[in-house]
């Protein structure tokens, strides 16, 4: 028998999975109360929000691939765009090179909240009040804080009480950080969800009707009100050492509302793998397996060095090309098409070799290398930013102070499915707007200004996000879900654990208990924006013997602690109904639940 370290969950009813066991749990009640798996998915975001404050929030960004029951599959696309008032001039006379990673002047106009209603109004079965009680509870109530989101707490307290005065009053009450596993509250936020789940019965019995309501009362409301009232004064300190001002108003909120749109797709080894667009690093999961189709990885150890050798300079290629060439694209053309093309990653696939390359490689697309050129010197140049502040969102360091993100999945009875990766607004990422218990993002990090790029700031245009959940189905039936945090490591640990799936039939556990690991060649999407040629990480369970064999080839290696990279989760529904689930051990927080 084969030692996983928890057991793959199976059954016929429903599944949940999560970033968190809280979350996961409440997921799994809603469907047992008759709600669908988009009512699950929506109570197991907002808890999220509570649960794990430091990785996601209200105002943060939210995009979601699901399928319903027999149809095609979509994406949810709550990754709100910049300010009208974000310009590069404006950000340019704060002399600034990059785009700060935390305050006032990183954020984009709030998603996430927008995003979890559209998908509630259209796809789920319950009330408002029936999928945020749980969160209202929580926040009103408490909660065990967990002992990562207390040691985040605790290394800002100081920070928190110096410069963000309304983040203190919310996380640090009395002065002083919550102990690990406390019970911790947040009546702000608690208050903020019952006001708008009472906005939203103002408006009648109808569910829609209240769904709309709430959004409006969001969007164009008290939360607005607050936001705009906020920072009409607010001049605070950020990551670049200075204090700005933001350029978020009211009126940019009300003029914006998530987006439903087509999934992004590419046929590998008989699984048509769906993501998000080339305004999330989606597409670069499948650059890399159209570029690995021409790699017999079947044949390779999936633990050995040569696999990961494979996939580490494949990852690379396919990053490069995110650099060069992915951005918002109702702002600017993406060349997708030609990337995705069989003859392309041919070509891209014949400069694997033997050694590890140390060169940023965007490939050649014509009419665009401009943009290759642009990324080439982009990596190798010294914006003179400072060693990135505690905001700067990666798990790769494990440090306490450093954001991330969650991931949820969840499978109904019905053969409903989604995966959503929450992330931004972070109670490191942006003061607490006072009354609202919660912060702004810091999304706009990942813009850069420098004119005539995809990802240059642009007032509407949206941030190239990290976040990238992903759906898979079988040509025999089979369907999935799967996703985890992690910024730019997100489609890396995702490719991983899908290719050990593919390849090797490893059941769902298994590949999750499986030693990961991840480049940091290309250039990062947070500030301060560093790219670390020829840089990987990975778990030492891979052994000696293989990190001793990636380093001859040429790679720099770093030994992480072990179990520390990666937080993937992932559903699957067989053909005859049978759904299964699993979590990562990792962090001893995810979990996978079900009958």
């Amino acid at each position: 028998m084969t030692f996983t370290t928890r057991p793959e969950i199976r059954g016929t009813f429903g599944v949940a999975t999560s970033t968190h066991w809280i979350a996961s749990a409440i997921g799994m009640s809603i469907l047992e109360k008759g709600g669908n798996a988009f009512d699950a998915a929506v109570a197991t975001g907002l808890t999220l929000q509570v649960v794990e404050p430091h990785l996601n929030g209200p105002a943060g960004d939210m995009p979601a691939i699901f399928q319903k029951a027999g149809e095609d599959v979509q994406v949810i696309c709550a990754q709100g765009p910049a300010p009208g008032a974000a310009t590069i001039a404006h950000y340019r006379e704060q002399d600034l090179t990059l785009v700060p990673g935390s305050g006032l002047l990183a954020t984009v106009i709030p998603g996430a909240f927008d995003g979890w209603m559209l998908m509630l109004r259209d796809h789920g079965t319950m009330t408002l009040r029936d999928v945020l009680e749980p969160a209202i509870g929580y926040a009103r109530d408490g909660h065990p804080v967990l002992p990562r989101v207390a040691n985040t707490i605790d290394g800002l307290t100081e920070y928190f009480a110096e410069h963000w005065p309304s983040s203190a009053a919310v996380w640090t009450p009395g002065g002083t950080a919550p102990a690990p596993n406390t019970i911790f509250k947040n009546p702000d936020l608690a208050r903020t969800y019952d006001r708008l789940v009472a906005a939203g019965e103002a408006a009648g019995d109808d569910r829609t009707d209240q769904i709309d309501a709430a959004r409006k009362e969001w969007a164009n409301g008290f939360v607005a009100d607050a936001i705009e009232t906020y920072l009409q004064d607010a001049n605070i300190m950020d990551v670049s050492g200075k204090p700005h001002k933001g350029v978020l108003r009211k009126s940019d909120m009300a003029g914006w509302s998530a987006t439903t749109e087509p999934s992004l797709s590419y046929t590998y080894h008989g699984w048509t793998v769906h993501k998000t667009g080339p305004w999330s690093q989606g597409p670069v999961l499948l650059q890399a397996l159209a570029i690995l189709k021409h790699h017999d990885l079947a044949a390779m150890d999936p633990l050995g060095a040569e696999f990961v050798h494979t996939i580490i300079e494949a990852i690379k290629l396919s990053y490069a090309d995110r650099e060069a060439y992915y951005g918002d694209p109702a702002h600017s053309e993406i060349p997708m098409d030609h990337l995705l093309s069989d003859a392309y990653n041919a070509e891209r696939a014949r400069l694997i070799g033997p050694t590890a390359s140390l060169e940023q490689r965007p490939g050649h697309v014509p009419g665009f290398g401009h943009l290759a050129d642009a990324y080439v010197t982009r990596a190798a140049s010294d914006f003179g930013a400072a060693d990135a502040a505690p905001q700067e969102p990666t798990m790769a360091h494990l440090t306490e102070k450093r954001g991330d993100t969650v991931h949820l999945d969840i499978i109904d009875r019905w053969g409903n499915m989604v995966a959503a990766t929450p992330s931004g607004g972070w109670l490191q990422s942006n003061p607490v707007i006072p009354g609202l218990g919660f912060p702004l993002n810091s999304r706009a990090q990942m813009f850069w200004l420098e004119d005539g790029l995809p990802t240059s700031l642009a007032p509407g245009r949206r941030p190239r996000t990290t976040l990238t959940p992903s759906l898979a189905v079988h040509e025999d039936g089979r369907r999935m879900v799967f996703g985890t945090p992690g910024g730019d490591q997100q489609d890396q640990w995702q490719l991983v654990w899908f290719l050990r799936f593919v390849h090797w039939g490893m059941e769902l556990q298994a590949c999750m208990d499986a030693p990961l690991f991840h480049s940091m060649h290309f250039q990062g999407s947070f500030y301060p924006r560093e790219a670390k040629p020829g840089e990987m990480m990975l778990e030492p369970a891979f052994g000696d013997a293989v990190i001793n064999d990636l380093r001859a080839r040429g790679h720099v290696v770093h030994v992480a602690e072990p179990w520390s990279v990666g937080r993937l989760t992932a559903a699957l529904r067989d053909p005859d109904g049978v759904l299964r689930a699993a979590a990562t051990p990792r962090l001893m927080q995810a979990y996978a639940v079900g009958r």
